[in-house]
């Protein structure tokens, strides 16, 4: 193992790598922050930036600092072999490191590499999604109330993940139609889904509670919100409009350190998290459910209802439709619906 291994986990400060041969680093910024820079160039999620960067940077420690341009295969190949062997990480975990291998040789260092193409990334094991009753959804939401319980109650209702939930906007939700527009989720691909009849004047409620604080924030100076992409550059105001606030904005605002603004960042979703967690316990389940089961059981129970598979995937949001064909594996059309030939020992003989 390379002596840097010793130093993975959490680093705050940039590494500094080796200067390779032939190599002038002088006058330019620093290779992570060169990474920064082109992540959002290319308009990739915050989180991806943070993972990204976390991941060339435990690299670079792994290999005692050298830089990148100085490695090749072996060194990609002996990194991700100690995340699976050592680390015990996920297929889906180091796929990830790959990912931010690939991102920095070709899309920062412009290293089209071929040795690249022939490390083959981890293969995911399949597993069977946890479903929830109804019986248990419903023992679960009697145990939580306020934000998180409306929140859990979309997950369910809707079938959104938690950050799509987290991150609706003011002008995302549409009572009249009683649709909701999910921007910019996992895929990348915008999607309409239904409000749940039952949700739609809690959520009123809650959006007006929502509006009577940014009004607040607005009489103090205060009342601004990050924007996606080039929104702020285009239309200046926007991030003061009510139509760009959360939905469930947090608690407490915060100064953005680049534009000095006093800004409310959306709820943090381990609020929800712990929330959901809270209310399993108490209710007693013996499943390991947490918020994306609520998803899972959405879309399982639509199917049990007869919707088609086509119609779930396009909830979803799934690209292929193999990826809703799981939620077909836990209905009782699925194997439970094969009678044991140990249950048919006491049947009347066949004439």
């Amino acid at each position: 193992m390379a002596a840097g291994a010793a130093a993975f986990g959490p680093i705050v400060v940039d590494v500094v790598c080796e200067t390779p041969a032939g190599y002038d680093s002088a006058g330019g910024p620093k290779l992570l922050d060169r990474v920064r820079i082109q992540i959002r160039r290319m308009h990739y999620s915050r989180r991806t930036e943070t993972a990204y960067v976390s991941w060339i940077r435990r690299f670079i420690l792994f290999h005692e600092k050298r830089h990148p341009l100085d490695m090749g295969a072996p060194e990609a190949e002996q990194f991700l072999s100690w995340l699976a062997s050592e680390k015990s990480v996920s297929a889906s975990t180091q796929n990830q490191a790959l990912s931010a291998i690939l991102f920095l040789y070709r899309q920062v260092l412009g290293r089209d590499l071929p040795w690249l193409d022939d490390v083959v990334p981890a293969k995911r094991p399949a597993h069977l999604p946890v479903v929830l009753t109804r019986d248990e959804v419903r023992a679960i939401f009697e145990r939580m109330d306020g934000t998180s319980k409306l929140i859990a109650q979309l997950l369910y209702g809707s079938g959104l993940r938690l950050l799509e939930a987290c991150r609706l906007r003011v002008k995302d939700v549409d009572f009249a139609t009683r649709q909701l527009a999910i921007r910019s989720p996992k895929n990348g691909r915008d999607r309409a889904v239904g409000l749940p009849a039952s949700l739609v004047d809690p959520l009123r409620a809650h959006m007006e509670v929502a509006r009577r604080q940014h009004e607040s924030d607005l009489a103090r100076g205060a009342g601004s919100v990050a924007l996606p992409g080039a929104i702020a550059r285009k239309y200046p105001a926007a991030a003061r409009e009510l139509a760009w606030q959360w939905v469930f904005p947090a608690s407490r605002p915060y100064r953005d350190t680049d534009s000095g603004e006093l800004r409310r960042h959306h709820l943090h979703e381990s609020v929800v998290q712990r929330a959901v967690r809270a209310a399993v316990v108490a209710s007693g389940l013996p499943k390991r459910a947490t918020c994306h089961t609520f998803r899972h059981s959405f879309a399982t129970h639509l199917l049990e209802d007869g919707y088609d598979i086509r119609t779930v995937q396009t909830l979803l949001g799934h690209r292929s439709v193999k990826t809703t064909m799981i939620y077909t594996h836990v209905l009782n059309r699925g194997p439970q619906a094969v009678r044991s030939p140990l249950d048919r020992l006491d049947d009347p003989p066949r004439e």
